[in-house]
């Protein structure tokens, strides 16, 4: 019997296969040649030198652990980035709960998005009749049957805010004179158990400020606060 045999390999089997499936079966193979263990040499992953095999589990430890790092340092700053949102949202409902009517409640809207949320294109487009509000450059009124409305059907089916890019022919709609300024745009729809009321548009000369990966949850919030805003106040 050869040696190879002896150790449980048989002759003409000692390929890399088999070293490795030997090593998987003895996880504690090094641990009983310890010497073995310090004399192994690899590539350095960043030159041509060689290193020992401890030395490169140490260096793969590092680089797990930098990448665990970076990843713990993106979470915190999503975090701290959704902390000042919902401090921001907080402010925004708590301005809202003051409001003596409904005017005064399109006004603290305005306010609030241009001061707290740097919203300086922000247009707030009501379907139906709002007699007690007064068209301005934020806020303004269409009929339900306005041929324009139809290019967002889409959005209103969805119910749910969209981020990126708007069509000229909404951008025209919503943003007026200032729609040749807007690169991006979020669409938020604004509805009351189903009904469409509008839609707040919140826009950007910055093509990649709003973008079809943001989170939109916030602007969900945001939506259903307006809309009760919007339908308990009818009569204010």
């Amino acid at each position: 019997m050869t040696t190879r045999e002896a150790r449980g390999i048989a002759a003409g089997e000692m390929d890399e296969e088999s070293i490795a499936t030997f090593l998987q079966h003895n996880p504690d193979f090094f641990e009983r040649h310890q010497s073995v263990l310090l004399r192994l040499r690899l590539p350095h992953a960043r030159g041509g030198s060689t290193i020992s095999l401890v030395e490169r589990q140490i260096e793969v430890m590092r680089e797990k652990h930098a990448a665990l790092e970076s990843k713990l340092t993106d979470l915190v700053a999503v975090a701290r980035a959704n902390d000042t949102i919902a401090e921001k949202l907080h402010r925004f409902t708590r301005r809202l709960l003051h409001a003596g009517s409904r005017a005064e409640a399109v006004g603290i809207i305005e306010a609030s998005l241009r001061e707290d949320f740097d919203a300086f294109h922000s247009v707030l487009l009501l379907t139906g009749e709002y007699p007690d509000l007064v068209p301005q450059r934020f806020v303004r009124t269409v009929a339900r049957d306005n041929p324009g409305l139809k290019s967002f059907e889409t959005l209103f089916s969805a119910g749910k805010p969209r981020c990126g890019q708007a069509r000229d022919s909404q951008r025209e709609l919503l943003f007026g004179p200032d729609c040749a300024q807007i690169g991006s745009v979020a669409l938020v729809p604004l509805t009351e158990k189903g009904v469409p009321l509008g839609l707040l548009a919140l826009g950007s000369p910055d093509r990649d400020r709003f973008h079809p990966g943001m989170s939109t949850e916030f602007l969900g919030r945001m939506a259903d606060l307006i809309a009760d805003v919007l339908t308990i106040r009818r009569g204010a």
